[in-house]
């Protein structure tokens, strides 16, 4: 394969390793800008879409929900400021994902997370991810292979998050991003060479656990990610520069305590990328980031009805027995305009004192989709539960009832 065809390689490969759905990209980063008309596909572009991957395997089973779910050592990907609220005083994650296994064996996402409460309001968590697209012969005219070459992606991100009440805490995330698609060559116009970026994060996350649905005890929750706020990615000497994938996902749950073993939690995400949508009358060399973002929110060639087009919904369910057993089941639905991505999930855990493990299963409503029988598998430690979590926990037990007793610190 000539250098010169290396585009359509890696469109495939960004294409597919992005849901099939987010964007295309050439060997020098530059975007496929698809005119946008009401009721065609129009999918909105950025570079490194793998920032938008559900990378642990609880909140994929759910749907690629979990902005407002309970907090865990995974929050850092879906709301960091849940954090500030989890009842552990650290642990740490490792989850791994084999990617788009029915086409290439050699495509999987990794994730590690950790956090370290540092007092009753604040906690401080790390977390990296890292996309391996596999490997790849580049080939002269000839078709004698000139080198093998393993494009790869990955973001180390810092995250910070502090009550600023009894019910709601805030949290602050940094992240650098790095992005080898093709190595540093040249195919004579223009040279191709690793894209680097920064981008921040700002959270919110408000939970009531004094909510009664008749008889039962239940939690009620909500939560605000507005994400991947940071420099373009260039990835040649050109000036066209990609827009990272801002992101601001919104959701709310709804946990029940049927009785002192059985909880169920129902709950939706909403997700909207603050990303301009492709227009050939639009000037994106000349438009920054913030400008960017408010395009994302309120502009698209198709008007109103093109814009609500491109809200993503995640619903979702998940049922814990004694806290030791879980299941998980939930929906993810994209317009088919904007990506037709369609499809079930579900997943199953389990918790063993400071131990657990979780997976899910995507089941795909779309035949021949490249996602199907996507399989997640992540697994936990916890350590240094805090007193409030025990205390209630004791409390809920010893009395055989679902009606809790709440410390001060809960009011």
């Amino acid at each position: 394969m000539n250098n010169n065809k290396l585009k359509p390689l890696f469109i495939l490969l960004i294409i597919c390793g992005s849901f099939g759905s987010i964007y295309g990209q050439g060997n020098n980063g530059s975007q496929s800008i698809i005119v946008g008309q009401e009721g065609t596909s129009n999918p909105i572009i950025t570079a490194v879409p793998f920032l938008t991957i559900a990378p642990e395997a609880r909140g994929a089973a759910m749907g690629d929900m979990g902005v407002a779910t309970s907090s865990d050592v995974n929050s850092a990907h879906w709301n960091p400021s849940k954090y500030a609220f989890i009842e552990n005083d650290y642990g740490a994650s490792l989850s791994y994902n084999p990617w788009l296994q029915k086409i290439v064996g050699d495509m999987s996402l990794s994730y590690l997370a950790g956090f370290l409460r540092l007092n009753d309001r604040q906690t401080v968590g790390l977390s990296m991810r890292y996309f391996d697209l596999g490997s790849i012969d580049f080939t002269d005219g000839l078709g004698s292979v000139t080198r093998t070459f393993n494009p790869r992606e990955y973001s180390f991100d810092g995250h910070f998050a502090m009550k600023l009440s009894n019910r709601y805490s805030m949290a602050v995330s940094g992240r650098y991003i790095y992005s080898n698609l093709a190595g540093s060559i040249s195919t004579g116009a223009q040279d191709s060479r690793p894209g680097h970026a920064f981008a921040a994060d700002i959270s919110g996350y408000w939970v009531n656990p004094d909510v009664q649905l008749g008889s039962y005890d239940a939690t009620f929750a909500w939560g605000w990610n507005l994400s991947n706020i940071g420099t373009k990615m260039n990835y040649s000497n050109e000036s066209q520069e990609d827009f990272l994938p801002t992101n601001l996902r919104l959701g709310a749950t709804l946990t029940t305590e049927l009785d002192p073993y059985n909880k169920i939690t129902f709950g939706i995400d909403v997700n909207k990328l603050l990303v301009p949508t492709p227009d050939s009358t639009y000037d994106y060399k000349s438009v920054g980031v913030l400008e960017g973002m408010w395009s994302g929110l309120t502009k698209a060639p198709g008007g109103f009805s093109e814009k609500m087009k491109e809200f993503m919904w995640s619903v979702g369910a998940e049922y814990w027995y004694n806290d030791l057993f879980a299941a998980r089941v939930g929906y993810f639905y994209e317009h088919p305009d904007k990506g037709d991505r369609q499809y079930m999930q579900m997943g199953l855990g389990i918790r063993y004192q400071v131990v657990s493990l979780d997976f899910s299963y995507l089941l795909s409503f779309k035949r021949n989709n490249p996602l199907e029988d996507t399989l997640r598998f992540t697994l936990a430690f916890n350590f240094g539960e805090s007193k409030t979590g025990n205390q209630k926990s004791r409390s809920k037990k010893s009395s055989g009832s679902s009606t809790n007793t709440l410390d001060a610190d809960d009011i």
